[in-house]
């Protein structure tokens, strides 16, 4: 076992690159060729947004070649290609024309269009990052767009930093003073330049990435993480405290009025919720939908553990492009035996006799959703002809994952869960009709409950949201995951919680029919994180356009469904323990 654990993490720590490239990969004697790949062009405020580098009419140089990059390269919008400009190792150049070129009337729009809606460039030189705008609007401080001036850098200067025969750091500077006027629809001149300037440091090779990871480190960042999580802290112990005082009270309360009771007299009605002992077990409508809702939101959780470790060893370190995406792909595979052992197992426990129905629902139930709305977003991305448009070689090789890894997993963990044998645990015996459900007021109805159940984990967590937000669908680097991790814990801590509370209350008012309610009360975290969603796009953020919009709320509205899923789960198992430990403590006829 411990063998086949230790196989499972080095394939997943080589899958996601976690392997860096030897350090000999990146010496360089002077003159040497250093690679530099230009990536991707977008609008700056539209992250997902982006086009291919030369689909802009710059210059392109002969014998262009494409990176061959990895799946979760692919996945992540990357179109490595040779760059126009040859930095070579340790050789300076100023002024250098790369080209000269007589801009059309269409190549002159094409980029004023760009310009005004502030398109950035990104590339990649000896694997470290570079970025810069491809132009500026001159405002002069008018009022009428049509007054604008539009201009295009024509010359750009490299600044790159060496230690020894290592490349430590590059920024890039666009000379304001170099321009090419775009205002107008004509043909214009246009003569392409670039300076390379090399300066020696001390940095070492090994710290050279991190300057990037300590960007969200930084005091004023820590001190607003660090609010989040005494707010947090503080929601956590204020819960814990009403269960404690409150809650533990009522319970012992119970538990001594019901004993009482069992010794005064037989024929005492019984109230609360001891007085439906014989239905409190019942098991629920639709229970394969139940069961494959468990199994997918147990994967879920399998899945966010594990990407969490991988996050705390360092694999995602700043700009190790595509990683995380590798790592959801592959993880998801592996674990999806976890989601077909839990489905069946329960759903056996709940006397299903369809085990295969049962497992083709879980196979179904996250995926199913994701494939939709992937589908609809790849034509989108097609019909803007944007890198997130996935290659068809692509798409065969995530189909090929899901047929040969997710499919065959998934149905040995379901025969291995129909294989368990296992029966459902419960301290009362269930009596043959149900009992009549009292008429409850509105607030106790399934939308009210939901609402004041997702209100108080949405609480502990929506200050870290905004920056988690701001580092997927922006620009904002993200690297504090220890602090991201214990927001975690207490997200599900406070859902068991408030999750256990309200099923208490529930039963005391002689409403049965826990289970579907338990498991929408801890996942009503997850439509409130939607809707931040609509709060962050509409008063946060600059996103615009159909395919951002869609791209923001398609894949967003996955997320939140993913959080609805493993967060139920998290309230119904809390809620499923509270509830055989009271009736276990009681005498039931």
């Amino acid at each position: 076992m411990t063998k086949l654990l230790l196989l499972l993490g080095a394939l997943i720590l080589s899958s996601v690159g976690y392997v860096r490239s030897d350090a000999s990969d990146h010496r360089y004697k002077e003159g040497d060729i250093v690679p530099l790949y230009a990536n991707k062009v977008g609008p700056f405020h539209n992250p997902s947004e982006t086009y291919r580098y030369f689909d802009l009419p710059f210059c392109v140089p002969e014998g262009v070649k494409e990176k061959k990059e990895a799946l979760g390269e692919v996945l992540n919008g990357d179109r490595l290609v040779s760059a126009p400009y040859k930095l070579n190792f340790r050789e300076e150049k100023d002024s250098e024309v790369y080209c000269k070129k007589k801009l059309s009337k269409e190549e002159v729009r094409k980029f004023r269009q760009a310009v005004e809606k502030d398109y950035y460039f990104q590339m990649y030189y000896d694997d470290l990052p570079i970025w810069g705008f491809i132009g500026k609007v001159d405002k002069e401080i008018k009022s009428d767009p049509s007054e604008y001036k539009y201009f295009l850098y024509k010359h750009i200067e490299f600044e790159i930093l060496y230690n020894n025969d290592r490349v430590i750091e590059i920024s890039a500077r666009m000379d304001p003073h170099s321009l090419v006027d775009l205002t107008e629809d004509k043909e214009v001149d246009a003569e392409f330049m670039y300076t390379v300037k090399w300066k020696e440091t001390e940095t070492p090779f090994e710290k050279r990435m991190d300057k990037y990871s300590m960007s969200s480190s930084l005091p004023h960042h820590l001190e607003i993480h660090w609010f989040s999580i005494i707010n947090s802290c503080v929601t956590v112990l204020l819960l814990t405290g009403f269960l404690a005082t409150i809650l533990m009270r009522v319970l012992k309360n119970d538990f001594t009025k019901y004993a009482q009771d069992e010794e005064a007299a037989d024929d005492l009605e019984e109230t609360g919720w001891k007085y439906i002992h014989g239905d409190v077990f019942r098991f629920p409508t639709r229970n394969s939908l139940f069961a494959a809702s468990l199994g997918s939101g147990t994967q879920l959780f399998t899945l966010t553990i594990f990407i969490f470790m991988l996050a705390l060893v360092g694999v995602f370190y700043p700009y190790n492009r595509g990683a995380l995406f590798t790592a959801l792909v592959v993880i998801y595979a592996l674990t999806s035996g976890i989601a077909g052992y839990t489905s069946a197992s329960f759903y056996c426990q709940l006397e299903g006799k369809s085990w295969v129905r049962n497992l083709l629902l879980t196979g179904c139930l996250f995926c199913g959703p994701l494939l939709l709305t992937f589908c609809f977003l790849n034509t989108v991305a097609i019909t803007y002809t944007a890198t997130a448009a996935l290659p068809f070689g692509t798409i065969v090789v995530i189909v090929l994952i899901w047929t040969l890894v997710t499919s065959p997993l998934l149905v040995l963990g379901g025969i291995a869960g129909k294989n368990s044998k296992a029966e459902f645990q419960a301290p009362c015996r269930t009596t043959k009709y149900p009992r009549e459900i009292p008429p409850l007021p509105w607030y106790r109805s399934a939308v009210p409950q939901m609402a004041m159940a997702g209100f108080l984990p949405f609480s502990a967590i929506y200050i870290e949201l905004y920056y988690i937000f701001a580092s997927v669908w922006g620009h904002r680097i993200y690297t504090i995951y220890s602090i991201l991790f214990i927001v975690f814990i207490i997200l599900i801590i406070v859902t068991a919680f408030i999750t256990v509370a309200l099923t208490y209350f529930q039963l005391a008012a002689e409403d049965h029919q826990w289970w579907w309610r338990s498991f929408l009360c801890g996942g009503s975290t997850g439509l409130f994180i939607y809707a931040y969603c609509l709060y962050y796009y509409y008063a946060r953020s600059d996103m615009s356009g159909f395919m951002q919009t869609s791209f923001f709320f398609g894949y967003m509205a996955c997320i939140c469904y993913g959080f609805f899923l493993m967060l139920g789960t998290v309230g119904f198992r809390a809620a499923l323990f509270f509830v055989r430990h009271i009736y276990r403590s009681i005498k039931c006829e």
